[in-house]
């Protein structure tokens, strides 16, 4: 008993499964990778928040109890949790509609959609709905994706350049806006800007674990510091609070709730995706834990509520950053408890550093985090191997670079569910013939010289008889009795490949075989698995059949219609095809 409350236990917080059991040799590893991704959060962090509208503060609020409540209910030990340029994106786009009247309001709005956000995690966790996730395919997120970085990168070119753009998620009217705007140029803010992309993007080439990201910071902090560069025009971060964050309240207003909560449903699908997709990568690595899906989503859930109460915004788990906490050798989460401590150092003792940060190089660091995001050999890919996923992929991109963010994912997450619909209701269909000389029938359209009697139609349907298909199956066999100049005696419906019969699959194939039958074509069924079995027996198609037309294999059934083979054999294999448990 006590075992079993210890194991239920452990389900929910994944750190007494490891904690217990921690060695020595795991706290050099956690601990620089701890300090490697704290480093890179700090700039991260600041430059995240300031791209989803809030003062830069806030992301670093939002790695300091969300990145601690990660790592005691999370079942990913390499996973680093924290603001990412996706989410901050959808979260700058939720709010947006919101008008608010002042940054407190915004704050305001974003803790409650950090709320909402968890509670939707926390909720899909709790009652097992991790599969949901699934919906969006490969091709969706990848789509949406590349497109959601083009928009990002372009919403930080009024930093790079410190131009006046408007605030859009629509690339007609970003292009139209920087072309009006290109001749006002800041040059020495894009000096800066482009000094610290060259640093973010080829520093790592030094060594896998340099600092590029604060490195970067700290050239740009010296370079305005050193030449004065404020009274020149060039924008920074100013004044960043030092201190913890202190308790904060979302709002519980419905009106707003209701407002939000497409934007909320959105970051909670694609924030949860581009998580498990990253932590299932890197457990592939580590074979001392198992990831659970569920309690990922409760794990985030409850990261999202840290963030809501202690002055945060939406988090989720970010690619690059647990690339690099892996990499640098984390075994279990105790190195998101490091970075954790590094953030609150930080914010007690050297905020005041970052003063004269430029916004230029937090442009720089989305930017080349961004850039990462843009997948174009996927597309080429896909177009080369499956046209309709290629065509999914191309649409979603569109939608999301022309119509919204929000659009942009909800019609992917449409489009995928049309085309499960699509091929759910045209399941694959064969014609079956004999190997010469043998007992084995295979696909008259996939080999050559099968034997096929124009008196006998054999057929296979891969898959389940429902609703949605029932209309193309029947079609399909209409066409190839009519193929066979109405000189078909006998059908032979293989069902080895047929999964499930639902009401209507089982009320449509009662009237096929009286149709049939009455047509002058008999119709016997081979190779029944027991649940299709037990579903044609309740419906009473086993006796509409008839029991001496329900076959163990094809060759059986053959060889009966033929008459070569006797009723003693066919009695031997009766109870093998016909036998149900009701």
């Amino acid at each position: 008993m006590k075992n079993s409350i210890a194991g239920k236990l452990k389900g929910y917080l994944p750190i007494l499964e490891w904690l217990p059991n921690y060695k020595k040799d795991y706290l050099q590893g956690d601990l620089s990778a701890g300090l490697t991704v704290g480093i890179m959060l700090i700039p991260q962090g600041m430059a995240y928040a300031m791209l989803a509208g809030l003062e830069p503060i806030h992301g670093l609020y939002a790695v300091t109890v969300p990145l601690l409540l990660y790592a005691i209910f999370g079942t990913s030990r390499q996973l680093a949790v924290g603001p990412v340029a996706m989410v901050s994106l959808l979260t700058a786009a939720g709010i947006a509609s919101l008008n608010a009247s002042s940054p407190e309001q915004y704050l305001f709005y974003a803790l409650t959609l950090a709320f909402l956000v968890g509670l939707i995690q926390f909720g899909m966790g709790a009652l097992r709905l991790g599969f949901v996730v699934n919906f969006l395919s490969h091709p969706v997120i990848n789509g949406f994706t590349s497109a959601a970085a083009i928009i990002i990168g372009l919403s930080q070119i009024k930093h790079l350049f410190r131009i006046n753009l408007p605030n859009s998620e629509h690339i007609q009217e970003m292009a139209v806006a920087i072309y009006q705007n290109i001749g006002d140029i800041h040059w020495i803010t894009f000096g800066i800007g482009a000094i610290g992309i060259v640093i973010i993007k080829y520093g790592k080439k030094i060594h896998k674990s340099f600092p590029a990201p604060l490195v970067a910071v700290i050239i740009g902090i010296a370079l305005v510091s050193g030449f004065d560069l404020t009274s020149q025009g060039v924008k920074i971060v100013g004044d960043v609070p030092s201190g913890l964050p202190s308790f904060s309240s979302p709002s519980f207003d419905l009106a707003t709730w209701n407002t939000l909560f497409p934007i909320a449903l959105t970051i909670s699908l694609v924030g949860f995706a581009e998580s498990f997709a990253v932590a299932k990568t890197i457990q592939a690595k580590h074979k001392n834990y198992r990831l659970d899906a569920n309690q990922e989503l409760i794990a985030l859930g409850i990261a999202n509520f840290g963030a809501a109460f202690f002055k945060g915004y939406p988090v989720t788990g970010g690619f690059s950053r647990t690339a690099v906490n892996n990499d640098a050798g984390a075994k279990t989460t105790m190195s998101s408890i490091f970075s954790a401590i590094l953030i609150v150092l930080t914010l007690l003792f050297f905020t005041g550093l970052f003063y004269n940060l430029p916004s230029a190089i937090l442009a720089a660091v989305v930017l080349v985090a961004v850039s990462g995001l843009i997948d174009y050999k996927e597309p080429i890919h896909l177009w080369h191997k499956d046209k309709s996923d290629f065509a999914m992929l191309i649409a979603t991109f569109l939608i999301t670079l022309t119509l919204g963010i929000e659009t942009g994912i909800i019609s992917g997450m449409v489009l995928s569910l049309l085309v499960v619909i699509y091929r759910a209701s045209r399941p694959h269909m064969a014609q079956l013939g004999r190997v010469p000389g043998t007992n084995v029938f295979r696909n008259i359209d996939r080999f050559q010289n099968l034997e096929v009697r124009d008196d006998l139609l054999m057929i296979r349907v891969d898959g389940p008889i429902y609703f949605a298909n029932v209309e193309f199956i029947k079609e399909k066999l209409d066409k190839w009795i009519s193929s066979k100049k109405e000189r078909v005696k006998m059908i032979v419906f293989n069902m080895e490949s047929v999964t499930n019969i639902d009401s209507t699959g089982a009320h449509e194939l009662n009237e096929w075989i009286v149709s049939w039958r009455n047509a002058g074509i008999d119709i016997c069924i081979t190779s029944i698995k027991g649940p299709v079995r037990d579903v044609l027996n309740r419906w009473a198609l086993l006796e509409r059949i008839g029991s001496d037309h329900v076959f163990l294999d094809d060759n059986t059934a053959v060889s009966a219609f033929e008459h070569s083979i006797d009723g003693v054999t066919l009695e031997k294999y009766h109870p093998y095809a016909t036998q149900t448990n009701i």
